[in-house]
């Protein structure tokens, strides 16, 4: 149910509710725990009762009105009805029954105690005092040349087992990747999450969607269930498309990676990497919408390497002065990150 409510809940409903089912009696502890979720109204339309051998229902109101009643009183529900079965008899029961009861409240959340929650099957919440969070990669046709041959194979079930043996391995999330330039990206990603998703023990975690196509990302996003990560978008191309596509990511429900890139390319000091974030986060959370919980900064900690002239230097430090480096970068992103959170009220 918690699962549920996270990959929900970005489209802020304005009710959420369960209805036809077991009946009203053996809903209760999911109506419950639905109450307990959700930020906006909760309903319960449930059937009366389950059908007997010749598919009626012999529930009579008294039994409905007066299971709905006690919901009411408990605090569970704002609306209230009656699905399979009822009969206007029923439904006149239930109205008298609840007609002096107030309605749920609904709960006011505290900014400052809210999460990342991502969510599969089951929901991950990262808190403060959260370990590190492991992300399985090996579902990565750049990163593992097995599973890039399978891929390519189209051998998705053998595919699917390296996902399996990530999870079974400790990962927290599964990444999956799809760029390579002899595949067909956009149907691998679609075909391979949607053959995961019936795979209720690699379901379970969230996931994670790794291109730098936008073209996978959304792929994925059509088809992925739970609320996943997509990684990454950046300001490589400008404000007005980093917004853009932080408007569809948005609106599929996702948490989002950001690179620190600008228009002027990757981020390779301390400085233009709490500058770029700091924009970044001040962008999504001020232009769109963005709850704070669900954004994730890369500040590409390990730029070298790179190849190029101009970054021959990056990461370069005498032994005594790397920790001073490290301790330095660590703490201004971290004003940074207590810098915005502080702006946006949730520290």
């Amino acid at each position: 149910m918690d699962a549920f409510w996270v990959s929900i809940a970005h489209a802020k409903p304005f009710s959420v509710g369960i209805n036809c089912a077991l009946g009203a009696r053996d809903m209760r502890p999911y109506v419950a725990e639905l109450s307990r979720l959700a930020g906006c109204y909760t309903s319960c339309y449930p059937n009366a009762g389950l059908p007997n051998a010749f598919g009626q229902y012999d529930e009579q109101p008294r039994d409905t009105g007066a299971a709905l009643e006690e919901f009411a009183a408990s605090g569970f529900v704002n609306i209230v009805g009656g699905c399979c079965g009822t009969t206007p008899d029923h439904i006149r029961e239930i109205a008298a029954r609840v007609a002096s009861l107030a309605p749920r409240r609904r709960p006011d959340r505290d900014a400052s105690t809210a999460f990342t929650e991502l969510a599969g099957l089951e929901t991950l919440t990262i808190r403060p005092d959260s370990n590190f969070q492991m992300i399985g990669e090996r579902t990565n046709v750049t990163g593992s040349v097995r599973f890039a041959r399978l891929i390519r194979a189209g051998n998705f079930g053998d595919a699917a087992r390296v996902a399996l043996d990530q999870v079974r391995g400790g990962a927290n999330l599964v990444d999956v990747n799809m760029d390579e330039g002899m595949l067909d990206s956009e149907r691998a990603m679609t075909e391979f999450l949607n053959y995961i998703a019936t795979e209720p023990e690699i379901a379970r975690v969230p996931i994670m969607i790794d291109s730098s196509k936008w073209s996978v990302i959304l792929a994925g996003l059509k088809c992925v269930q739970g609320k996943p990560v997509v990684n990454s978008i950046s300001l490589k191309e400008g404000e007005a498309d980093f917004l853009a596509k932080a408007a569809i990511v948005k609106r599929y429900g996702a948490a989002v990676v950001v690179m620190a890139f600008d228009e002027r390319g990757q981020a390779d000091t301390i400085e233009r990497k709490v500058a770029i974030c700091q924009r970044a986060y001040a962008l999504l959370t001020g232009r769109a919408g963005f709850d704070p919980t669900d954004i994730i900064f890369d500040p590409n900690v390990l730029a070298i390497a790179t190849g190029l002239e101009e970054a021959s230097t990056d990461g370069r430090a005498e032994p005594d002065e790397a920790p001073a480096g490290d301790l330095r970068l660590h703490q201004a992103l971290l004003r940074a990150s207590r810098l915005s959170a502080d702006r946006a009220g949730h520290r």
